[in-house]
């Protein structure tokens, strides 16, 4: 398994993500390819830069032949832009509309069009649209309304389209299976945005880090934006210390301030797993092998349930398997006794929480529900690898789970299982029972 692992000892934004990107190797062609995708007036400037008498890589947005400025001092420019703005609209309030700040306030369903006709792969096109999402759900939270309704002043311009589309293109490029992050310095003091001035970190940040490690130190700045947040909130899928990896190749994305005491870097590390089999005994603890006390991580999920006493079997099963197609993490449904003693089904969907309002489109479609809900909760999960062994029918995946340096759990994939049963015509206990003889066997060794 291929891990990448984001160290965010100084935070993270949109565009010390993708510097990273680069720096570990990834095509700076492939990054302008896909902002001339987007065809929305932009460019990319990469240069090298010193953080802290380390070398990195910055990336800047151009628009229009303008570069991104920092949250602050952009806020500071449009406040100054508007007071031009309204004096001019009072002198001509006939032609007021020409003077709408479109580059800045687009709605979430003009983003996702845009993001939908550019010419990149598919799986970008909804890892890019996810962490749209995941933003509109706390901007919506923080401001009492729904995320279609929700224009994204602070992150709907167009540099925040490119970091976060070219965040989707690139991480899916390195060929990474898991993202995993080290706690994240939020930073501290306050900052200048739309509304005004707040405390870091901002609520959009607060709502989005929810469940993830954080703490303060450094200068009392910004450290990680409302992007840099939902970049981590969408790919990363656990928290804690620095995995063991074969190392093959690391990167710095340096940030648009050079502090005195604190390099304003984010360095990503990618390698391949190793299992604990192979580091020496006298190096295997559970924080280093299992990257979380006792071999378990946390994250957080969305559950969403909804009642039915109305629906045949057989369209239940078909909106269970459409829920599972569409990147639910479950589905199952539960016997209940509804009003007027009615037999009915509970529905139950684990999803991550980018990814809950889509599927709650696909439950309202597929079922005959007026009604879902939603909460999100806090899940523990033992780490876990695959390993694979050779039966007499070909090769077949054991899921491993360890817990305290250990093999706690093994099982053999089902649908592996399942192909071999049906192509070689064995019955499917079979198939099980030569999986974990053999996985028992090699381990042994």
């Amino acid at each position: 398994m291929r891990i990448a692992y984001l160290d965010c000892f100084s935070g993270i934004s949109g565009d010390m993500f993708l510097g990273a990107l680069v720096d570990a190797g990834l095509s700076p062609d492939l990054l302008e390819q896909t902002v001339a995708a987007l065809n929305v007036g932009a460019r990319l400037e990469i240069s090298r830069v010193m953080r802290g008498g380390i070398a990195a890589t910055k990336v800047d947005v151009l628009v229009h032949g303008e570069k991104d400025l920092p949250r602050e001092e952009f806020w500071a420019q449009q406040k100054q832009n508007d007071a031009h703005t309204r004096e001019h609209t009072h002198r001509h309030a006939e032609h007021s509309h020409v003077h709408s700040h479109e580059h800045h306030a687009r709605g979430l369903r003009e983003i996702r069009e845009i993001i939908r006709a550019a010419d990149i792969t598919e799986s970008s096109k909804k890892a890019a649209i996810a962490i749209f999402e995941a933003l509109g759900q706390a901007e919506a939270e923080i401001h009492n309304t729904t995320p279609d309704a929700v224009h994204f002043h602070e992150v709907g311009s167009v540099d925040a389209m490119v970091d976060i589309v070219c965040a989707a293109v690139g991480s899916e490029a390195l060929g990474v299976d898991e993202w995993v992050c080290s706690p994240l310095n939020v930073g501290s003091g306050t900052v200048k945005c739309m509304h005004g001035i707040l405390p870091v970190p901002a609520p959009a940040t607060v709502k989005l880090l929810a469940g993830a490690p954080v703490y303060s130190a450094g200068p009392p700045v910004e450290l990680v934006t409302p992007t840099g947040a939902a970049i981590v909130k969408t790919l990363v899928t656990r928290f804690g210390a620095l995995p063991p990896v074969k190392m093959d190749m690391a990167g710095y994305g340096a940030g648009s301030r050079d502090f005195h005491d604190l390099p304003n870097l984010l360095r990503i590390t990618i390698g391949e797993q190793i299992p604990s089999k192979e580091i020496p005994a006298q190096q295997v603890t559970s924080h280093d092998v299992l990257d979380a006390p006792n071999g378990v991580s946390n994250d957080r999920v969305a559950v969403l349930e909804a009642n039915l006493d109305d629906l045949t079997p057989q369209v239940l099963a078909y909106a269970m398997e459409r829920l599972l197609k569409e990147g639910a993490l479950d589905v199952f449904s539960t016997p209940v006794q509804m009003k007027k003693n009615r037999p009915g089904a509970l529905l139950t969907v684990l999803t991550k929480p980018a990814d809950a309002e889509r599927l709650t489109k696909v439950v309202f479609a597929e079922t005959t529900t007026l009604g879902v809900r939603r909460r999100d909760e806090t899940r523990q999960l033992l780490i876990r690898r695959w390993e694979t062994v050779e039966t007499s029918w070909g090769p077949v995946r054991i899921k491993v789970a360890n817990m305290n340096g250990t093999v706690s759990n093994y099982a053999p994939e089902y649908e592996d299982c399942r192909r071999i049963a049906t192509e070689n015509h064995v019955p499917l206990k079979n198939v099980l029972q030569e999986a974990m003889r053999v996985y028992v066997e090699k381990s042994s060794r």
